[in-house]
């Protein structure tokens, strides 16, 4: 057994052994400390956690942007690409089938001028060489209010002809195609030629 007094609280007797100073409790126990690291380390840890997920959600939601704008972007290139490839290629043994093919990919004041001029246009296709014409660059402008965009398009036509019908000719022009979209259909809207 320990050397130590056990004391009888009605009786305040000593049991056994010797009283040593400090044995004995005095007066009511000190309050525990109140200990404020650890609810202040999880505040400081759910503050950092919920910027993350703040930063994390922006960054998603700045991605999806981006993204949203790239396919746009590519769809209209697109397009635009295969339309001036056709625009530029012409062949004159089958000019009312050029025409009937671009009149058809025409909207707005584009279908309106073409449709006004398509007998000119059937002649002056009918009349001139074939040729083969290809894009070489295209990049979207900018996008308007109406969701339509302008497109910048440089366009390389190839001839061959001349007296020996093997004499290769080679041509670019400048283009600014406004495309838009009607319904699930990318249509041209306005083509001018830039010089």
């Amino acid at each position: 057994m320990s050397p130590r007094r056990k004391i009888d609280p009605a009786t305040e007797d000593v049991e056994q052994g010797d009283v040593e100073q400090g044995d004995v409790e005095q007066g009511p126990k000190p309050r525990r400390q109140i200990r404020w690291r650890m609810p202040l380390f999880t505040a400081a840890v759910a503050a950092l956690t919920a910027g993350a997920i703040a930063a994390g959600t922006l960054m998603l939601i700045h991605h999806e942007t981006d993204r949203r704008s790239a396919i746009k972007d590519a769809a209209v290139l697109g397009y635009v690409r295969s339309f001036m490839t056709e625009y530029t290629t012409l062949d004159p043994f089958h000019a009312n089938d050029y025409a009937a093919k671009i009149l058809a990919e025409g909207t707005g004041d584009f279908a309106k001028v073409f449709k006004e001029r398509q007998n000119e246009i059937i002649i002056t296709v009918a009349q001139a060489e074939p040729t083969n014409g290809s894009v070489m660059e295209a990049g979207v402008s900018r996008w308007n209010d109406d969701g339509s965009a302008d497109v910048l398009v440089a366009t390389q036509i190839v001839t061959t002809g001349g007296p020996d019908g093997k004499t290769v000719i080679e041509s670019g022009n400048r283009w600014v195609a406004t495309a838009i979209k009607e319904g699930q259909q990318w249509k041209i809207n306005r083509l001018v030629e830039v010089i």
